[in-house]
């Protein structure tokens, strides 16, 4: 009788299987009743009660499966909406943004690199203090950073991922090796080349006997897998407050294959970010032993490469959500 009352059908075909099983002609119940011939005289009655009660508990179930599958057939008619039109709405696809970030993510992923990530709303020690940027630089102005407030403490809206460096190496023992993505934001006039807010990917590597030389082919081969195979890098030396020395590095146009263009307006090179050796004074302002360890760091603006990639004339157009715009991308998804 147990057995009976734990039947269950989801279909009406398995509902089916159930009568054949129980109740068909050479089902079990109609098994027993064959056999009741050879029952007792004095036993008949008792068992005879049994089988009755075991045939209507089983047709009982089936009619309950039976009307349980018509309730739940007609509650799925009641979901149907029909107003809805049976037009099918296309698929949309990935922006062209987040098709170059996770192309950046999976490069560095294979070298080892894993992604952090920080607020967007800073203070002023971990945008600017923290990475060695005098008390006078032209980025702590107002004119060139998005302040919130001066006082007591000056919160900012953050104009670099460095500031998620600083947290990590903070927070985190060497060895360090992370890329940390985000916006950033800074007080430009907006034009088809300028934002005032843009997507960085900013990369440090943190560890005993880390060289220039590991710089140079950790960003060879980023620039290769990347760009094609065929790219070539080079390094012109610059400044930056965080890093010494430091580097502008540039790559071979793929555009014209380095012959000169109007794309690269005839050098052969295209910029594309910049790097060098963490300075001393940002590891002991960390907690790291400069003396013990060393390291690189590198950024890069998203849409620089995303520019490169797809030759996107317009800045504006990564955020002016024109459909049209983003279609061009349906085959890169």
């Amino acid at each position: 009788m147990a057995e009976i009352q734990a039947l269950s059908a989801s279909t009406p075909e398995e509902v089916e299987q159930i009568r054949i099983k129980y109740l068909s002609k050479k089902g079990a119940i109609s098994l027993l009743m064959n056999d009741f011939r050879s029952i007792p005289a004095d036993m008949k009655r008792e068992v005879g009660q049994k089988l009755n009660e075991l045939k209507n508990a089983a047709n009982d179930r089936l009619a309950e499966l039976r009307e349980n599958l018509a309730s739940n057939a007609e509650a799925a008619k009641a979901d149907i909406d029909l107003t809805r039109t049976a037009t099918r709405f296309p698929m949309g696809s990935r922006h062209p943004l987040s098709i170059v970030k996770n192309d950046i993510f999976q490069i560095f992923g294979a070298m080892g690199f894993t992604i952090a990530e920080g607020p967007e709303i800073e203070d002023d020690w971990h945008v600017f203090s923290s990475l060695n940027f005098p008390p006078d630089h032209p980025a702590r102005d107002m004119q060139d950073t998005f302040f919130i407030s001066r006082s007591p403490q000056d919160i900012l809206l953050r104009t670099h991922t460095s500031s998620v460096q600083t947290r990590t190496m903070e927070s985190q023992k060497p060895p360090i090796r992370i890329i940390c993505p985000g916006r950033v934001y800074r007080n430009e006039a907006i034009s088809a080349r300028a934002h005032c807010f843009f997507h960085q990917v900013e990369g440090l590597y943190i560890d005993r006997n880390v060289s220039f030389a590991d710089l140079k082919q950790c960003l060879l081969y980023f620039a290769r897998e990347m760009f094609g195979p065929e790219t070539k890098i080079r390094l012109r030396p610059s400044y930056f407050p965080f890093t010494e020395p430091s580097a502008e590095m540039d790559i071979s146009c793929h555009i014209c294959g380095g012959k000169g263009c109007a794309f690269c307006k005839g050098t052969g090179w295209v910029e594309i970010l910049g790097c060098g050796m963490v300075d001393p004074n940002v590891l002991e302002a960390c907690g790291i032993d400069s003396k013990e360890f060393s390291g690189y760091a590198f950024g890069m603006g998203i849409e620089r490469i995303t520019n490169l990639k797809y030759r996107v004339k317009d800045l504006r157009m990564f955020s002016e959500n024109d459909v049209r715009f983003l279609h061009e991308f349906d085959a890169a998804r």
